[in-house]
C-alpha cells in the first residue's frame, strides 16, 4: 500500500520578492488557503498569515501596516498583530488584561516562511514547524551566481489546474506547434524520445539526447526544471518552473530563467519588456488549449481512466505518462481540496478569451516591473498631451514673425508627441491587459 502524498507538508514559492510591495498587505491563494503577505517596515522578512482576522474573520489583506506600531492592522475594527501573529491591540477592549489572558485565542494563524533565491517560500501546514525546519527547499542548482548563472523571474496565475500545468511543462514535444514563432517552429517537429532515468515518490528524472540535450527534473509537488546544454560548449540555459496549486481549475507559475552566457543582454532588456514579448506569449500559446483540454479530461474521467482518454503512443509522451502514474500512485489522482472545504471541482469551459488570457489580473498586478512600467506609460501620455496642447496654444498666440520662424518646428514637435502618445495609448498600454492569441494567425 502506498503512502499518501501530503501536499501541505512541502515548501512552495508564492511570488518573487522583487514583486512584493512592502507598503501593502498582499493577498495570495495556495491550496485553497487564502493567505496574506506582509512585513513591518522595520523588518526585512515577510510574514505569511491566514487571511482572516480572528475577531470577525475579515480579510487582513484589506488592512494596513500601521505607521506608529509597525503592526498589521485589520481595517474592520482596528485589531493589530505583530510579526509573530500576536494580537497587540484591541481598541474596543475595556480592560488591557484581556489581551494577555487570551493571547493564543486572539492570535493570527501564521505559517513558516523563508526568503531564498529571490523567492518568498511558505510551508502551508501550521502543525509541522519542526518538519518544515528540517525539510530543504526545492531549490534549483542553476539559480546560483557562484556557478556563473544569471536569471530573471516571472509570476502568473493560470486558468487551469495544477496537474494540467505540470503535465504541460513535462511535455517538450508541444513546443514547435503551440509556440510556433515564439520559441519553436512547427516545421521542425520531429520524434523526441524521452528516457526516464529514475522515478521515485520524491523525484522523477528524465533525459533527452536528441537535439538540445536536456535533463528534466520533477521534484514534487512544485519544482519542474529543464537543464539544457548548448552544443559541446559549457553554455547552459535552464527553465525552472514552480507549479503552485491554487484552487480547482487555478494554478500559479513562478518561473526562473537561468543561463551562464550572454549576461549583459539580460541587463539591457527591461524585465517588463521581456514579459510582454516573450513570457506572456509562451504561456498564452497554451492557455486556451489547456483550459479546454482540462475540461474534457475531467469529463471523460467520470467513466474512464486517463490511460484510455489520452492516446499516448510515442516516446515523446513518456514523461507525461510517468507523471500521471506518480499522481495516481501517491496522490490517488486528486488534489486535497476537500481538506480545506472545497467540494465542487466541476470545471467549465470559459469561452471568454479576455478572461482566460487576462494579462492584467493574472500578471501585471502581481509584477512590480510591469506595474511600474504601466504607471510610467500612463504618466507619459498625460505629459505628452499637456505639452502638445501647450505647444499648439503657444504657436497660435505667437506674433506672426515668430510663428513663421518657430511654427514649423513646433508643429513637427506636436505631430511627434501625438504620434508617440498614440503608440503608447493604443499599442503598448493594451499589452499589459489583454492580447488575443490565435494560433491560425501564426504563419
Amino acid at each position: 500500500m502506498t503512502s499518501e502524498f501530503n501536499f501541505f507538508r512541502h515548501w512552495y514559492p508564492l511570488i518573487p520578492l522583487e514583486d512584493i510591495d512592502p507598503n501593502y498587505p498582499t493577498p495570495v491563494t495556495l491550496l485553497g488557503l487564502r493567505l496574506v503577505i506582509w512585513k513591518p517596515r522595520s523588518s526585512t522578512h515577510y510574514q505569511v498569515f491566514l487571511d482572516q482576522c480572528p475577531h470577525r474573520l475579515a480579510p487582513l489583506s484589506e488592512g494596513r501596516i500601521d505607521e506608529k506600531s509597525d503592526n498589521l492592522m485589520c481595517s474592520y475594527h482596528g485589531w493589530e498583530f505583530d510579526q509573530n501573529g500576536v494580537c497587540t491591540s484591541i481598541p474596543q477592549a475595556e480592560k488591557p488584561e484581556i489581551l494577555t489572558k487570551n493571547k493564543e485565542q486572539f492570535a493570527c494563524l501564521s505559517f513558516p516562511s523563508r526568503q531564498v533565491n529571490g523567492l518568498l517560500w511558505v510551508w502551508p501546514d501550521k502543525n509541522s514547524q519542526d518538519l518544515a525546519n528540517k525539510t530543504p527547499l526545492p531549490l534549483s542548482p542553476q539559480i546560483d551566481a557562484d556557478k556563473g548563472f544569471i536569471w530573471s523571474s516571472y509570476v502568473r496565475d493560470m486558468a487551469y489546474d495544477w496537474q494540467t500545468l505540470v503535465e504541460n511543462v513535462a511535455d517538450p514535444s508541444h513546443v514547435p506547434y503551440a509556440h510556433h514563432g515564439v520559441q519553436g517552429n512547427r516545421n521542425n517537429g520531429q520524434p523526441l524520445p524521452i528516457e526516464i532515468v529514475q522515478s521515485t515518490p520524491t523525484l522523477i528524472e528524465a533525459k533527452i539526447e536528441r537535439g538540445l540535450k536536456s535533463t528534466i527534473t520533477f521534484d514534487p509537488p512544485c519544482r519542474l526544471e529543464y537543464s539544457i546544454k548548448i552544443g559541446d560548449s559549457n553554455k547552459q540555459v535552464g527553465l525552472v518552473v514552480y507549479c503552485v496549486p491554487v484552487a480547482p481549475g487555478k494554478s500559479r507559475i513562478v518561473g526562473q530563467f537561468p543561463r551562464n552566457f550572454a549576461k549583459g543582454f539580460m541587463k539591457i532588456i527591461p524585465r517588463w519588456w521581456e514579459h510582454l514579448n516573450t513570457r506572456h506569449l509562451v504561456l498564452e500559446g497554451d492557455m486556451i488549449l489547456l483550459q479546454q483540454q482540462e475540461y474534457y479530461l475531467q469529463e471523460k474521467q467520470e467513466t474512464e481512466s486517463w490511460k484510455t482518454a489520452y492516446k499516448l503512443p510515442t516516446e515523446a509522451d513518456r514523461l507525461v505518462i510517468e507523471f500521471r502514474r506518480w499522481f495516481d500512485t501517491y496522490c490517488q489522482g486528486k488534489l486535497p481540496w476537500e481538506t480545506v472545504g472545497i467540494k465542487d471541482t466541476n470545471l467549465t469551459i470559459n469561452d471568454n478569451r479576455q478572461e482566460v488570457l487576462d494579462r492584467y489580473h493574472q500578471h501585471t498586478q502581481h509584477c512590480s516591473s510591469c506595474r511600474n512600467a504601466l504607471k510610467t506609460i500612463k504618466t507619459l501620455q498625460v505629459i505628452l498631451l499637456i505639452i502638445s496642447i501647450l505647444s499648439i496654444l503657444g504657436c497660435s498666440m505667437m506674433p506672426d514673425q515668430f510663428r513663421q520662424q518657430w511654427g514649423l518646428l513646433l508643429g513637427g514637435f506636436v505631430i511627434f508627441g501625438l504620434g508617440l502618445y498614440s503608440w503608447l495609448k493604443w499599442w503598448l498600454e493594451p499589452r499589459f491587459y489583454f492580447v488575443d492569441y490565435v494560433h491560425a494567425d501564426k504563419k
